[in-house]
This record gives structure tokens, C-alpha cells and sequence, in this order.
């Protein structure tokens, strides 16, 4: 099983030698990838992204992939959540998004943009039926504008949750990402209702200057019939 890397020393940062033709956003982006411990760590475990590692410590704290578990996971490229679906005893793992994704022993990929409507359709065909676990870390590409970049990751998480409460069967969990802000109160007022337990997690892994907090809701109540109100 995959290991959580140990803290990153200190005093051996390694430095950008050369800046030619590389701009001032790129050469922070170098330098941060190269004094990451969970990059590192990544590559030495054969893990596909760093972000495998926020699963891991999700998982641990809220328990989230049981022996067996259907697993949907959106955004999936470039399959780094699958892999520890897979590797933590997932019994089927279902994964979409816009890019292609590399095959994955125990996994399915699906190329394909889940505004359309006949993805969820092609998902549960694929999933065999309903969904025990969503997961979402998909992100907007960012404009360096926070407020928008923040309507913009959560306008992906309501897709998201639009797709766990059609896909996840009763007692099911979903995870999404969001951005520190609070345009997201109206979507978590419909999870509130539609799960028993909703709570807001940053693992470790999450970069600290990163404003990238995770939604996590447990205890799916079920789809509602349609005209159903909840009292």
C-alpha cells in the first residue's frame, strides 16, 4: 500500500538553475515541484499524481472506500484517484473526463464531457448499476481573478453533485472539491438535505497556500421521488 511522504527537510531546497525562457509563474511552479515531498513521493510509488495522496488522507479520516466499493470518479484524469480506489479494495472503479486517461488495471476510462446528458446513462452502464462512492477533484483551469476562478470550481462541484444524487445508491458517500469563499452555501444547504453528514476537510497533501478545501458527505438518504418536498 502506498505511504504518506515524510515531512520535506527544510534546509535542501533545490533551486531553478536556469530561468531562460521561462516565465516567473513557471519558474515558481518548477521550484515548488521539485521541493514537494508528495511529488517525490509520488514518483517513487509509482502513484500517477501527487493528488493521490488527498484520497489517502480523506480515506483515512472519513473512511470513504469500503472492501468492495463501486467507485465513480469524475475528473479523473490523469487517474491518480482511481489508482488508490483500486488499490484500497474497490471492487469497480469508473472513471470520466475530457482528457484521455492511461489504462488502468481494475479501472475503466471514459473520454467525455459530463454536461452531456448521455454520460450518467453510459456511467451506470459501465458501473453495473449505482455507486457506493463519488469522488470530484475536478478544477477549472484558473484566470488569476479569485472570485471567479471560485464561481467557476463551484459551478463543477454542483455538476458534480447533480451526478452523486442520481448515481449513488442509499448510505453512499460523495467528495468534491471546492475553493475557500462561500458562493458554495447553497449547494451545501441541498447536500445537508440529501446526506446525514457534511463536512469541509484540507488534507495534508492540499499545498497550505492552496485555498482548495474538500466537501465530504456521507450517509446518502436517497434519490426523492420526483415532486417529493422534504419537510
Amino acid at each position: 500500500m502506498a505511504r504518506r511522504p515524510p515531512a520535506a527537510p527544510r534546509t535542501l531546497g533545490v533551486r531553478v538553475r536556469s530561468a531562460a525562457g521561462r516565465s516567473t509563474a513557471s519558474q515558481r511552479w518548477l521550484a515548488r515541484q521539485l521541493n514537494d515531498p508528495y511529488v517525490a513521493a509520488a514518483r517513487a510509488q509509482g502513484l500517477r499524481s501527487r493528488a493521490a495522496f488527498k484520497l489517502m488522507e480523506l480515506d483515512d479520516r472519513f473512511h470513504l472506500i469500503p472492501k468492495g466499493a463501486s467507485v465513480l470518479d469524475l475528473g479523473a484524469a490523469p487517474g491518480g484517484w482511481s489508482q488508490v480506489a483500486v488499490q484500497r479494495g474497490a471492487g469497480r472503479v469508473v472513471g470520466v473526463d475530457l482528457l484521455p486517461i492511461d489504462p488502468l488495471q481494475g479501472a475503466t476510462f471514459l473520454q467525455a464531457d459530463m454536461t452531456d446528458p448521455a454520460v450518467p446513462p453510459r456511467l451506470a452502464e459501465l458501473l453495473g448499476g449505482k455507486a457506493d462512492l463519488v469522488l470530484s477533484d475536478m478544477a477549472p483551469n484558473t484566470t488569476g481573478h479569485g472570485a471567479t476562478d471560485h464561481l467557476r470550481i463551484v459551478a463543477l462541484a454542483e455538476l458534480a453533485l447533480a451526478v452523486a444524487q442520481q448515481m449513488l445508491a442509499p448510505g453512499g458517500a460523495f467528495v468534491t472539491k471546492v475553493f475557500q469563499g462561500g458562493s458554495e452555501r447553497a449547494m451545501l444547504a441541498i447536500m445537508k438535505q440529501s446526506f446525514v453528514n457534511v463536512r469541509h476537510a484540507k488534507p495534508p497533501a492540499s499545498r497550505k497556500e492552496s485555498s482548495e478545501l474538500y466537501v465530504v458527505a456521507t450517509g446518502f438518504r436517497g434519490a426523492e421521488p420526483a415532486g417529493a418536498t422534504r419537510g
